[in-house]
């Protein structure tokens, strides 16, 4: 028997207007998507710019991912080459106008679902006729009325939260066009057999590190450090280990990039801290080994709007999956996911609270072993692929 999608064939053009790829995690989640959405037996297609990148692989080299979608890069002069000279705002600008302004002739036919991460696009393609979908990770800030004015006739609108969802009804957006889907993690690759001795082995460090790590209880925090700029709780996280009373601890931090190492590595030692170590940002594989080599995953976010509504971090499913203890800042919209019963919650900006609760995961094993059973057996609905047919079944 036919199942629905496949009665009714969809055909997606994802747009996005990214160096593809990226080390930055919105485009792992958007070529994994294409992934999912072509395992589900969508017909898809994945169209960016032509820019110049450091990464000389390809996007399913770089991103692990199933070679089961075609890609296609538009010739688009890349004007953050000229960032230094003009400034980021303005490359930005005139790199958006000038990928839509060759948009205007990628051929499209009627059956064709134009899925975006950008409402100009989205404009773009509905003043051509085309059936559009937006997915939505934040909400707007300085382009909130624009953006809201490109999207008033989008199809479908995804949303991660449900916060993001509640501000597009406060704008009088029509429920019945929008969906909320969280983000989701690969079961396969973060749910690896492997304890901590058997993960240490595989990464690629100095045997003394290795040995301290083995020794030690390892904390451990994965992603960016800072986000234009401003902490994400790595400052917090340092400060907790001068007061933690147990010495016999590492912390860890794995995604840097240079600038934001050489901050932090400079804060730890202003600190008199020799027991934190900072590295640059790693593929999905072994990401997944750092948190089996870990003890605790950490991920202590400050109590600003964009982490306190509309965040949904692929870091929140990639640690539930890893079977390690999670911290989190006590926040609606981690709530939204995590729960009592999966993780602990450190009050947000509280050095004081964070060390309470790391003492707490310290000294109850208990309390370790039923968070993280809870938290694993929890993440099993949050796969990509269960994502994307909800997705293709409200978009159908």
């Amino acid at each position: 028997m036919e199942t629905d999608l496949e009665a009714k064939k969809i055909n997606i053009k994802y747009i996005t207007n990214a160096r593809m790829p990226t080390e930055k995690a919105h485009g792992y989640q958007i070529c994994k998507m294409c992934e999912d959405f072509s395992n589900c037996g969508v017909e898809i297609e994945l169209i960016v710019p032509k820019r110049d990148n450091h990464i000389k692989e390809t996007i399913f080299g770089f991103y692990n991912l199933e070679k089961n979608y075609s890609i296609k890069k538009i010739k688009s002069f890349d004007f953050f080459k000229l960032q230094k000279v003009i400034g980021s705002r303005l490359s930005h600008y005139l790199q958006s106008l000038t990928f839509l302004f060759h948009l205007c002739f990628l051929k499209v036919d009627g059956n064709e679902i134009i899925y975006t991460r950008n409402p100009g696009i989205i404009f773009l393609f509905k003043m051509r006729g085309c059936k559009t979908v937006y997915e939505c990770h934040d909400w707007f800030s300085r382009s909130k009325i624009l953006s809201l004015f490109f999207l008033k006739k989008c199809d479908f609108i995804i949303t991660t939260n449900n916060f993001i969802k509640k501000e597009f009804l406060k704008n009088k957006f029509n429920k019945d066009r929008l969906c909320v889907a969280p983000n989701g993690v690969n079961l396969e690759m973060f749910d690896l057999s492997l304890n901590k001795k058997e993960a240490v082995e595989k990464l690629s460090l100095d045997k003394m590190i290795k040995d301290s790590l083995l020794n030690n209880l390892v904390l451990l925090y994965t992603g960016s450090f800072r986000t234009m700029g401003e902490s994400k709780g790595i400052d917090e996280i340092l400060e907790a280990l001068v007061r933690l009373k147990n010495k016999n601890i590492i912390f860890i931090a794995v995604g840097g990039n240079k600038s934001d190492i050489k901050y932090y590595e400079s804060k730890a030692k202003n600190l008199n801290l020799k027991n934190a170590l900072f590295l640059d940002k790693v593929n999905q594989n072994k990401l997944a080994i750092f948190q089996k080599a870990s003890d605790i995953l950490l991920m202590p976010f400050p109590n600003k709007a964009h982490y306190k509504y509309f965040m949904t971090p692929l870091k929140t499913f990639e640690y539930m999956a890893s079977k390690r203890p999670i911290i989190a800042s006590d926040l609606p919209s981690i709530r939204e996911i995590l729960d009592d019963n999966t993780a602990l919650f450190c009050r947000p900006d509280s050095i004081d609270s964070l060390v309470e609760k790391i003492n707490d995961l310290i000294s109850n094993k208990n309390l370790v072993e039923r968070i993280t059973k809870n938290a694993y057996t929890k993440v099993q609905q949050y796969t990509w692929k269960k994502r994307a047919q909800k997705i293709l079944n409200f978009i159908k």
